[in-house]
């Protein structure tokens, strides 16, 4: 009698499951929260620079919705590449990351060119603080795209490497979200220098 109710009275604790994240995934997430920050501060500065006065106000030039196309079909191919990687078309992961690296180098080429257009519209980075914050802003935002940039290449000699197949996608998964970031913090930046120009 004693056995029995000792065996209906016993609590057994299951373990917890502990939450668990690739450490390369967990570093490139809080790598991506601190470039979010540092755009969200750059922004906000922006808006109280603003409005204290002394801004200079000016159309910005139409080459940067051409670049803003380009990133966005940019974002297309390398969800592409991701989506061919996971059904091992390694051909195809291929093609969808060189042409996502043609056109990311092509959007830093029209960004370059929207900087000419500013300078020949006499915006500058030196002199009011209007064209300053828009060269730094868009200047920040290229060099994180080159670093993106240099990422695709590390993929495509993973892939020709073989390194990167339905069993190891963590490498391209961590290059698409990337890429994915910085083609929408360009979107909002797009759209927030539209706003308050």
């Amino acid at each position: 009698m004693e056995k029995s109710m000792s065996t209906e009275f016993k609590i057994v604790e299951e373990p917890k499951k502990t939450l668990a994240m690739h450490p390369k995934k967990f570093a490139m997430w809080l790598f991506i929260g601190s470039v979010g920050m540092l755009f969200a501060a750059l922004t906000s500065a922006y808006i109280v620079r603003q409005a204290e006065g002394n801004w200079l106000y000016f159309d910005l030039p139409q080459i940067f919705t051409t670049s803003t196309i380009v990133i966005v079909l940019s974002s297309v191919t390398m969800q592409w590449a991701f989506w061919s990687a996971r059904k091992d078309d390694l051909s195809m992961v291929k093609i969808m990351v060189t042409i996502t690296t043609v056109l990311g180098l092509s959007f830093l080429v029209l960004q370059f060119e929207g900087w000419k257009a500013l300078v020949s519209n006499q915006v500058y980075l030196v002199g009011n603080p209007s064209g300053s914050f828009l060269y730094i802003i868009s200047g920040l935002h290229g060099l994180h795209l080159i670093s993106a940039v240099i990422y695709l290449l590390i993929v495509l000699v993973s892939t020709y490497r073989f390194r990167v197949h339905s069993k190891n996608l963590a490498q391209i998964e961590m290059c698409t979200t990337y890429w994915h970031f910085l083609g929408g913090l360009w979107l909002y930046l797009f759209v927030f220098l539209l706003l308050y120009r």
